[in-house]
């Protein structure tokens, strides 16, 4: 993923917003909001770092888990021609359709 980056250990996404004409990043599976700005990639780490760090201590003083911790559970809706097709590829190769549709987030998520 190009348009992301980590930031003492946690995944943020990175955006430019031209309408102020600095880079927007925010982190990602986090209890919580956490976003910085920086008009350059050395800024956005140190601003990531700083932000990182101010949630991570609000988060200790309220007595929160700062991450975000995930089931490994979720609905994807698809339109039936989909559903049908991914049912027949998954066959093809031999799988189920779960390992099917986790093999795919796999690579598409690496």
């Amino acid at each position: 993923m190009n348009n992301t980056m980590t930031i003492g250990g946690h995944r943020a996404v990175i955006q430019y917003d031209p309408d102020i004409g600095m880079f927007r990043g925010e982190f990602l599976g986090l209890n919580g909001g956490a976003d910085f700005y920086a008009d350059s990639v050395e800024r956005l780490v140190r601003e990531g770092e700083i932000s990182l760090r101010v949630f991570q201590e609000m988060c200790a003083e309220k007595g929160i888990d700062p991450v975000k911790h995930y089931s490994g559970k979720f609905q994807v809706r698809v339109p039936e021609e989909i559903h049908a097709r991914a049912v027949t590829a998954a066959a093809a190769k031999g799988v189920s359709l779960n390992q099917f549709v986790q093999d795919a987030i796999i690579e598409a998520a690496l």
